[in-house]
């Protein structure tokens, strides 16, 4: 069944991406290009690439754009997911999530144990859900975890998951 799932699954799907930090601007954003770059060399589309503040009001405002914008299908936040004070991307997309995803989380601290910062993996609140029918990650900053996270999980799954939240909308 899963492997109809896949095959009835779009081939390109549109993306926003949005960068979540103090201190990188547009030139020394590495993990959002890379994201991009990751993204269109699988045959995706970005729509829009921003970097915003860590800031509650920014990050909301950005997110709410994003998911309200016609043809964004996926968006994928980086950056402000840890445990210091200014880490506040989770609180932020959280409550614009009607569904959580919690394996993309475990799975993504797991792969992080196991592949790249061993016990350190602990630190991270990757999440993922369904916002307004668009599918949602929020992802460290670091590139090491945006290229695990967009390697291992999202570019895997991508279409899929834009299917299964879509196959029984209506128009």
């Amino acid at each position: 069944m899963l492997h109809e799932h896949k095959q009835t699954a779009p081939t390109q799907v549109s993306c926003a991406v949005i960068t979540v930090s103090d201190t990188r601007n547009k030139e020394t954003d590495k993990s959002g290009k890379l994201i991009k770059e990751l993204l269109e060399k699988a045959g995706h589309h970005i729509l829009n690439y921003e970097i915003v503040a860590d800031e509650r009001a920014a990050i909301q405002q950005a997110v709410r754009q994003a998911i309200e914008m016609g043809k964004v299908e996926t968006v994928i936040l980086n950056g402000g997911t840890g445990i210091a004070k200014r880490d506040v991307t989770i609180e932020s997309a959280q409550p614009f999530l009607d569904k959580e995803l919690p394996g993309f989380g475990e799975l993504f601290r797991m792969l992080s144990y196991q592949l790249d910062i061993g016990s350190a993996a602990m630190l991270s609140r990757a999440i993922a859900g369904v916002a307004n029918d668009r599918i949602l990650f929020a992802t460290p900053g670091s590139s090491g975890a945006v290229k695990l996270a967009m390697e291992k999980l999202i570019l895997p799954e991508l279409a899929h998951i834009v299917r299964e939240i879509q196959k029984d909308l209506t128009s």
